[in-house]
């Protein structure tokens, strides 16, 4: 589907064969599962379909750890914003403590590791939290020092 949406002119230009080989694959793979789930019995088919939001949830709150990565190398929080990070835990920790209520492994899995994930980026951004405002006030100094 997203090499589709990739596919479109509006994305990318001049890719003909790309939105046209992958619409008529996405076409076989909605036909396909449309037909696995009406044959299919509903505890497989609950299963299937838990497998595939943890694999998508946890995508989800990893994607940061290419911000969590650079943070670490450049010594700065400048490219972390707090409130994502923040609101990243949180929603990580309410979602567990509903799965854990209802035991729901497919709900607990990405959510424990979103929690986590989200606690690691809050302990990042406190560790190097003053290493930001550093470079901002020596940004600052710097264009001070150049008007005298």
């Amino acid at each position: 589907m997203m090499w589709v949406f990739y596919g479109l002119p509006i994305v990318h230009p001049d890719s003909t064969l790309i939105i046209t080989i992958n619409a008529i694959g996405l076409f076989i793979e909605t036909v396909y599962v449309t037909i696995f789930f009406i044959y299919s019995n509903k505890r497989s088919e609950s299963m299937f379909v838990g497998i595939l939001c943890v694999v998508f949830n946890i995508g989800m709150y990893v994607s940061p750890l290419t911000v969590m990565s650079m943070v670490i190398k450049t010594k700065s929080v400048k490219y972390m914003p707090f409130t994502l990070s923040l609101f990243n835990v949180l929603n990580g920790i309410v979602w567990m403590i509903y799965a854990l209520l209802k035991f729901d492994i497919n709900v607990l899995i990405p959510n424990g590791l979103g929690s986590l994930s989200g606690m690691i980026q809050l302990i990042l951004y406190a560790w190097f939290y003053k290493n930001h405002w550093d470079d901002d006030e020596k940004a600052t100094q710097k264009v001070q020092l150049s008007e005298i």
